[in-house]
């Protein structure tokens, strides 16, 4: 394949664009709020973030690389099909659950991050285990999407793929070193218009390629290949709702969404930016839908690409680009690259803010370094995206199972962070005690259940297990929701037999080693499980949590509080201009 200079001018013209846009970012930033909340300007945006451009981040953090390029595989390959491309529907409808039941609680009691209420009420040690999974998952994501970014640019301009995924990388953690949410904020409004338009101005080329069948009849119809439309076999149902479930509930405990949730001026606004967010994913996967519909509908021996097919090739990862290779005229094709690349890039730089954000927020500051000063804190930021940035993308060049990681680390973050959530939110008298023993149980059902990616082995076999090709055992029993089924009601069972136990007298009170029921209720020890001093950060940024003597069950499932709460998101703001 020879190289195309075009395509690198084009590349290099858009991420000049693209940093542009972010550096001047970064400048409206240092414009925005008084000295002293510089920190918190950088990750939740000053809290100012509108409705417009709120609606684009959100809908590009979720419309990323393994987005497109995965729903457009899933269409592709023979035996799958649309049936089985779950991500447009599944982060949809996560969008919805997450603007119904979490983005008003978290954003009306004016949290700076998603481990926040964690370490409130569990204290620092459950805010760092569940720092760990919440780590990983970020990571991994952004590891992956810059792989595939740089083997997309090696299929189109055949340039070394290290180097493509270096300069992705370098640029994506420049503009957020530089300017944080303002900048990833301000960039994904420009990159989720060149996914739109790279993508849709590229469709009817591919679809007017002569080796393309009619796809209204290869969708129902054996043709090339099995019809793309795709089935669901009924051995397979149950491996499809497990999927299903983890995409659409895994996809809320992610401080990439909280994050967005957070930046917005009021709880109001951040339920709308997630039922907008909600319609631009279904929006932006149709052309992803109707790219890999063409594949399948496409003789490959009457094209340039040749015999065997991608999916003979094991090429079926890469459909989207090569179409846009292949089936495209030159120029066709580099702007459909640029969309890409923009939408990798939208991802990426979302998932290392977020890790940077936690990161200095509830380990180094509320951890360690309760007196740490603004300035400090920008400087942590700063640092950590660097490093963060440069650990994804040493992962993306080294390790040969970067996808393998991640799928384990986002089935972590549905089966322990997850239920976690749904205690510290709306569960009543959960504890520190039943938070541990919840992530134990989880961790432990999720890691035995094997992972074929990582060519784990299972330790449990579930009813309807069946060995791969590689002797790995595939696990058809949707043992990965029982898992978080588990740690919910484990962190709900310990978390009221430990209250029983300390309360009636028959542990003793030295035995409360963890201060998470007999000191919780001095007001003592409640100030010390908040992790923070009244003269570097506002009190009332954290919820507050009263002490609870006695709890009926009848109150033990629903937290009133929980959903008849008030928007105090003005008050906040006029308390820290104050």
């Amino acid at each position: 394949m020879a190289f195309h200079a075009e395509g690198l001018v084009a590349i290099i013209v858009f991420y000049l664009a693209i940093l542009a846009v972010g550096i001047w970012a970064a400048w409206k930033t240092k414009n925005t709020g008084s000295e002293g909340d510089r920190s918190e300007a950088i990750i939740v945006g000053g809290r100012d973030i509108g409705l417009l451009v709120g609606g684009f981040t959100m809908t590009a953090t979720w419309v990323g690389g393994g987005y497109i390029n995965g729903t457009a595989e899933a269409v592709y390959v023979p035996g799958y099909g649309l049936a089985w491309a779950q991500a447009p529907i599944g982060y949809s409808l996560s969008l919805i659950l997450g603007g119904l039941f979490f983005a008003k609680p978290m954003r009306s009691k004016g949290y700076v991050t998603m481990l926040d209420p964690f370490q409130q009420l569990y204290g620092k040690r459950m805010g760092g285990l569940l720092f760990i999974p919440a780590l990983m998952g970020e990571m991994f994501w952004a590891a992956a999407i810059f792989s595939a970014l740089g083997a997309t640019i090696s299929v189109i301009i055949d340039v070394n793929m290290n180097i493509s995924v270096i300069i992705s990388a370098l640029i994506a953690t420049m503009y957020t070193l530089v300017g944080g949410l303002y900048s990833v904020a301000y960039t994904d409004v420009v990159q989720l218009f060149c996914i739109f338009l790279g993508l849709w101005i590229s469709v009817p080329f591919a679809m007017s390629h002569p080796a393309v069948t009619d796809i209204g009849l290869t969708a129902v119809h054996h043709v090339h290949q099995a019809p793309w439309l795709g089935s669901i076999n009924s051995l397979d149902i149950y491996t499809w709702l497990d999927n299903f479930l983890l995409l659409t509930l895994g996809g809320i405990p992610w401080q990439a969404y909280f994050q967005r949730v957070l930046s917005s001026s009021s709880a109001t606004y951040a339920q709308v930016l997630s039922f907008l967010a909600a319609f631009g994913c279904i929006v932006m996967a149709f052309p992803a839908i109707l790219i890999g519909a063409i594949g399948a509908s496409t003789a490959w021996n009457e094209t340039e690409y040749g015999v065997p097919d991608p999916m003979t090739k094991k090429e079926a990862d890469m459909i989207l680009p090569i179409v846009l290779q292949y089936l495209c005229p030159v120029y066709i094709s580099f702007f459909g690259l640029g969309a890409v690349s923009a939408a990798v890039m939208s991802s990426a730089d979302s998932s290392i803010l977020s890790a940077s954000s936690m990161f200095a927020r509830n380990i180094y500051q509320l951890s360690f370094r309760q007196n740490a000063s603004d300035r400090e804190l920008v400087w942590v930021m700063r640092i950590t995206i660097f490093l963060f940035g440069a650990s994804a993308t040493a992962m993306a060049l080294l390790a040969s199972s970067v996808y393998g990681l991640w799928y384990l680390s986002s089935d972590l973050v549905y089966i322990i962070i997850f239920p976690q959530l749904l205690c510290v939110l709306f569960i009543k008298g959960t504890n520190t005690y039943g938070a541990i023993a919840g992530y134990l149980f989880g961790l432990v059902l999720r890691i035995t259940g094997g992972e074929p990616y990582l060519y784990l082995q299972p330790l449990i076999y579930y009813p309807g297990c069946y060995p791969d090709e590689n002797n790995i055992y595939i696990q058809r029993f949707p043992f990965k929701t029982l898992a978080m089924l588990t740690s919910f009601f484990t962190n709900i069972i310990v978390s009221y037999l430990a209250k029983y136990l300390f309360e009636s007298g028959t542990l003793p009170p030295k035995l409360d080693f963890l201060d998470a029921v007999v000191a919780r209720y001095s007001r003592e020890h409640m100030d010390k499980a908040t992790l923070v001093k009244s003269d570097n950060i506002v009190l009332n940024e954290l919820a507050p949590v009263n002490p609870r003597h006695s709890l009926t069950l009848s109150s033990t499932f629903t937290n009133k509080e929980a959903f008849n709460y008030v928007d105090s998101s003005p008050e906040l703001s006029n308390t820290e201009d104050n």
